[in-house]
């Protein structure tokens, strides 16, 4: 079957609000080595898109300036020496830009095949935040059975998926988030104590329940305003995983001695810029370890709303107003 020689997709033509988006037409990208192409039948939303669509987190210059991380959809053509997958397979990916179109191509070490019985929209879920979550919550942080773990931000794609991961490795959850109906929510899909974080001090709640001791580790996507409070938190010998600066980035006046006196290990990452070595790893962990949860159904994703390609400015506003419990995922016309 031939391909088209154009395809719509979102452009960017200035930095700024949801509405600076607009479809455009534009040439289909071609594989390159080491690359499958893929007819995108849909795309999830994610803060770094918003980030990036504002201007504060500008991609890699070699990544595709499109905006878009993870898709799902069929394979419609393989670039040279790709191995183990085929033309008409049904896969998602990790994205290095470009999700936000009909066609994308990605790098084959960060595809991965539809988990047994999921559509485009549940497989587009899952990439960026599994992935995410997997480096920075079990890869960096160590997070292991029988330990315990505090996510922030448990309703976000993140959240939902940190909360069924940790629990299904047999963590202790706790989480916080901003109402009762959130909260909820939470405990819902596995999480042990939810903290409504607008209401509560996390830091006492974590001590009462722990006996004093803290948590091993501390999932944080708020940073600066969090930072002294997440040391607080922690158990001796404990990791503090920071993978986004809701709350800003600059800590001032931040109190460093538990560090020392705890033993604690403060650490961070961002996905887009690791290698695709790094990448891979993560792929190939997710593909053993994780897999055959999704398909028994241990774990699944949270999917707040599917919206249509050409709604992309309200599924921007969506994710900014922070009212979602779970993913946003853009629907295309397939």
């Amino acid at each position: 079957m031939a391909l088209p020689h154009e395809m719509n997709f979102v452009d960017l033509p200035s930095f700024g609000g949801a509405e600076v988006m607009v479809l455009a037409k534009g040439p289909v990208p071609q594989p390159k080595t080491g690359e499958i192409l893929v007819r995108v039948e849909a795309a999830g939303i994610n803060r770094p898109d918003v980030a990036q669509r504002q201007g504060t987190y500008p991609p890699p210059k070699d990544a595709n300036p499109i905006l878009g991380l993870e898709i799902a959809g069929e394979i419609v053509a393989l670039g040279e020496g790709v191995n183990g997958f085929a033309i008409g397979q049904k896969v998602c990916a990790l994205a290095n830009g470009g999700g936000y179109a009909e066609f994308c191509a990605v790098p084959a070490s960060q595809t991965l095949p539809f988990p047994k019985g999921y559509d485009a929209e549940r497989a587009a879920a899952l990439p960026e935040t599994f992935f995410t979550v997997w480096a920075n919550l079990f890869q960096m942080a160590g997070l292991g059975e029988g330990e315990s773990v505090l996510i922030h931000g448990g309703t976000s794609g993140i959240g939902t998926t940190a909360i069924q991961l940790a629990k299904a490795f047999g963590a202790k959850v706790y989480v916080t988030a901003g109402s009762a109906e959130k909260c909820e929510a939470c405990l819902k899909i596995g999480a042990d104590v939810a903290i409504n974080y607008k209401t509560d001090d996390f830091v006492a709640i974590i001590k009462e329940n722990t006996g004093g001791k803290g948590v091993n580790v501390v999932l944080d996507m708020i940073g600066a305003d969090y930072f002294e409070r997440n040391l607080a938190s922690l158990a001796k010998d404990g990791c503090l995983s920071i993978i986004a600066f809701l709350g800003g980035a600059v800590a001032e006046k931040v109190n460093l001695t538990p560090i020392m006196v705890k033993r604690l290990t403060v650490t961070g990452s961002t996905m887009r810029p690791r290698t695709a070595a790094e990448k891979q790893v993560i792929r190939d962990e997710l593909l053993q370890q994780v897999w055959p949860l999704i398909e028994n159904g241990t774990i699944a994703p949270c999917i707040h709303k599917v919206i249509p390609f050409s709604d992309v400015v309200e599924g921007h506003r969506l994710m900014e107003s922070s009212q979602h419990i779970g993913k946003i995922v853009l629907k295309l016309n397939t």
